[in-house]
């Protein structure tokens, strides 16, 4: 069933009911809801299943490389990571505010940006006061998150490879002007 689900929103629905959910996954809807109570819970049990997918096309940037290219790699991986999720975060985006299991998720998803951004970008977080060092991180956690992601996709209307090349530029422009 989550599976079905997935497939109406990579379809492009953003709100599918519990009855198209049921027919995609050639089940009755009285077997949907014996599984999952509500909507909502269905789209808990697609995030985690989201997250679980996210993680294993994760490949963790080596922190040893130069600057550059761990912007370049941070930048593309999250793109492509970015990318994969988009069905489902353009649906979570519209049940968030009723949701508390929507809103852990997205809690979820923006401490693994914030987190990956202090391992790779340690040697420049290192140099700064912690105030400073916080902020920084909290830039580049928006700048590779959805919300930004969303902005230059949909509302800017850029192709992937124009839309990492703004993350990048807002990534390496943060971590240089932290440096100043």
């Amino acid at each position: 069933m989550v599976e079905a689900h997935i497939a109406l929103l990579r379809a492009g629905m953003l709100k599918p009911t519990g009855a198209q959910v049921a027919e995609q996954a050639g089940v009755s809807l009285r077997a949907l809801w014996v599984n999952f109570n509500d909507l909502d819970t269905l789209m808990a049990f697609t995030g985690a299943e989201m997250l679980r997918r996210q993680d294993e096309m994760f490949e963790p940037v080596p922190a040893h490389l130069p600057l550059s290219d761990r912007i370049d790699g941070f930048c593309r991986q999250r793109a492509r990571l970015l990318e994969f999720i988009a069905p489902f975060a353009r649906a979570s985006l519209l049940r968030q505010q009723f949701s508390e299991a929507l809103k852990i998720h997205r809690a979820r998803c923006i401490a693994r940006v914030t987190d990956e951004v202090k391992i790779l970008f340690a040697r420049e977080l290192a140099t700064l006061d912690r105030d400073r060092r916080d902020r920084l991180v909290y830039a580049l956690g928006a700048a590779a998150t959805w919300g930004s992601w969303a902005v230059l996709r949909d509302e800017l209307q850029l192709g992937v490879d124009e839309a990492t090349a703004v993350m990048r530029q807002s990534v390496a422009g943060l971590l240089a002007g932290a440096t100043v």
